[in-house]
This record gives C-alpha cells, structure tokens and sequence, in this order.
C-alpha cells in the first residue's frame, strides 16, 4: 500500500515536530499521505437520521466551532506538506432554498479559500447525497481548489447513487478515492444504512 489517507490527529499532537517524525516513520516504509481526514467530535453515523443530525457542517449549532477546527486542520496539512484536506460535510440539500443551503455553501466557499492560502485542496467526501446534487453543489460553490475523494462503498450504503455511473458524471473532479465496498441498504429498514463488505465482493463493482 503505497499511500494513505491520514485521520487528523488531536489538537495537542498537531505540532511540527511531530509531523516530520510522522513522515520519518513513513518514508521508511515507502508510504505517502495523499490526504488527511477531519472529524468532529459528537459525528455519528449509526443510521441515517442520526447522520443528518450530527454530521459535517450541517448542525448549525457546531459549525462555528467545526469550521475553526477545520481550518486548524488544514494547516496541519500543510505542515505535512500533503496536498489534499478532506470531511464530510453532511448532507447537501438538493433544494437550494433549504435554510441550510446557504449557510453551508458559504461555509465551504471560506474554507476553499482558506485552503488555497495553505496551498491545499478541499475534497469532499462523497455519498450522503446523489452524484447530480454534488455536481451541482460544486458549480454553486465555484472554488477551483474544491474537489471530490470518490468513495464509491458511501453511495450504496446510503442508497444514493450506482457508483460506476455517478464516478462517470463527477469524475473530472474526483482528487482522491476510497478503496471500499458495500452492499445496498435493507429495503424493508428505511433509514438504514447498507453493509460495509471487503473490497471486491460488495455491490461496488470495483
């Protein structure tokens, strides 16, 4: 495996100092990070519902806090000198004049920004929402520095999109991908999430 996605650390391990001895570990062993992940405290992913409450940008009342994490986060990355920062947002609306359209949009547009000043790229983490609103979410946004980390299992599991179909209508924005797989949600469950499988023997189509 010659490259990984890195989950950012906590805040006390964030240091320079313990990036490069970071990156030491990892030149040995022949590994590069292509991007590095954020989370946020109180994110849950047990169901759909509950992802919609607790997810990314989404819950107005932690965006605040979460978009001052965020931005700590990217200039971790850049102190790794890795190119990509990516998260999950949560889910985009397909109705623009949603209340949480707007305040979300600008929310990534700032975060674009700030990244472009750190000289690195925002990729959003793909499946809570069909290929079409992401597309069209991105154009809204309008930052050339947003980009896409493909997880092809995230668009099963939550019953948005065909993988295969949806990587050929957002592909020219993809910067990253996930190597996972999963199987469709349980029809008689709404709500429910799919199953995570191991690569190559879920629904994906890898």
């Amino acid at each position: 495996i010659p490259t990984i996605h890195l989950h950012a650390p906590q805040k006390s391990t964030r240091t320079a100092q313990q990036a490069q001895q970071f990156l030491a570990k990892l030149d040995k062993m022949g590994i590069k990070i292509s991007a590095v992940f954020g989370g946020f405290e109180g994110e849950s992913y047990a169901d759909i519902p509950t992802v919609r409450k607790t997810v990314g940008f989404i819950p107005a009342g932690t965006r605040a806090e979460r978009e001052a994490r965020t931005r700590e986060v990217v200039d971790f990355t850049a102190t790794l000198g890795v190119p990509s920062f990516a998260c999950h947002i949560g889910f985009v609306p397909h109705d623009t004049s949603a209340p949480v359209y707007a305040p979300v949009r600008d929310m990534v547009r700032r975060i674009c920004d700030y990244c472009a000043t750190k000289g690195v790229t925002f990729a959003l983490e793909t499946g809570q929402e069909p290929a079409e609103t992401l597309l069209a979410f991105l154009e809204d946004v309008n930052r050339p520095n947003l980009k896409l980390n493909f997880d092809p299992a995230n668009l099963i599991l939550y019953g948005t999109s065909e993988p295969i179909a949806a990587l050929k209508l957002v592909g020219k924005h993809v910067r990253s991908v996930h190597c996972k797989d999963g199987n469709w949600p349980d029809k008689s469950k709404p709500e429910s999430l799919g199953t995570e499988m191991p690569l190559g023997e879920g629904s994906v189509g890898m």
